[in-house]
């Protein structure tokens, strides 16, 4: 009987100690409710950050780099394109385009 009465204590402190929720863990508030809305989850994203990274993002397609309107040009010409899948597109350029310029 003694021995009974000692594994039960033993039994009630263990789940007791396993199943204890503890303040911290009902601090930030997802216990109680667990979604939040659309505007809350978003507040940390500053909207002229965001607004700043697109119009950086629409001058940087405005002032392509010499070498990328090249290559536009070669990619929308077939035999241009081929042509540099074996010389490269500088080479494709200039055998392609250029010598049409100096006419």
């Amino acid at each position: 009987m003694r021995t009974l009465i000692v594994l039960t204590v033993l039994a009630v402190l263990v789940m007791a100690a396993t199943c204890y929720e503890s303040h911290e863990s009902m601090e930030s508030h997802e216990y109680l409710n667990p979604f939040i809305s659309r505007r809350r989850a978003n507040d940390f994203i500053r909207a002229d950050t965001r607004l700043e990274a697109i119009t950086q993002e629409r001058i940087r397609e405005r002032n392509k780099a010499p070498q990328e309107r090249q290559r536009e040009i070669c990619d929308d010409y077939y035999p241009c394109e081929l042509y540099a899948f074996r010389h490269g597109y500088a080479a494709a350029y200039r055998h392609y385009f250029e010598r049409r310029r100096t006419k």
